[in-house]
């Protein structure tokens, strides 16, 4: 099925995840598609369509339970399954992101963080001690690892993934300022940091120009 589904359906999902968690914590148990469209700024139909893309999950008059649909989109997701994760890189994005606590409370364990260079390599990042980059096929052999994020510098972000998949990586979130390939059949995500931020910076200069600034 998830073939068949577009991929702008499929980023909506993390979306409407968060807004449900939200409800959640706020103990509201049922909402409709028009509730949902006002506070989340999309059209209502949009909502149904992109739930219907997986099923029914609502009762018309009743609308959505808010636990129940939570818990079908961590499914569809994947979030309702725990995965393992290795960083590449031992900077500030590297450690930044072995430091988010989060990770673990959703299900991704980042488990340990590998670097080349010499002056990281052995030093601790958050009681983790960086290991050498050079261990990694052994530390793989003996390591269920899911998912790896990459946050090299640019010049080194398509030589990790490609070793990464070598080694059989299947899934890589990609932090460094360039797009990596990979081959069909492995999963990526390339995160650009500095898109939102110029995207605000659109958005401000369009503020700036209609108040006559």
């Amino acid at each position: 099925m998830s073939e068949k589904i577009s991929p702008a359906v499929i980023r909506r999902l993390p979306k409407y995840y968060r807004y449900l968690e939200d409800l959640e914590g706020k103990g509201i148990d049922k909402i409709s598609s028009s509730q949902m469209s006002l506070e989340m700024g999309l059209n209502a139909s949009q909502i149904r369509r992109d739930l219907n893309c997986f099923g029914g999950f609502g009762q018309q008059g009743y609308g959505y339970s808010v636990r129940k649909l939570k818990k079908e989109i961590a499914r569809i997701l994947g979030l309702d399954q725990r995965y393992n994760v290795i960083i590449i890189g031992a900077g500030r994005i590297g450690q930044a992101l072995m430091g988010y606590k989060n990770f673990m409370l959703e299900g991704f364990n980042v488990v340990d963080i590998f670097d080349n260079d010499p002056a990281k390599v052995g030093a601790e990042v958050l009681g983790r001690e960086v290991q050498n980059i050079s261990t990694l096929a052994s530390y793989l052999k003996d390591k269920n690892i899911d998912i790896a994020i990459i946050c090299t510098p640019k010049e080194y972000a398509q030589q990790s993934a490609d070793l990464l998949v070598s080694f059989g990586i299947k899934a890589i979130w990609n932090f460094a300022p360039t797009d990596v390939a990979v081959r069909r059949g492995v999963a990526v995500e390339n995160v650009h940091l500095s898109d939102s931020l110029y995207v605000l910076s659109y958005k401000l200069k369009e503020k700036i120009k209609g108040a006559g600034i």
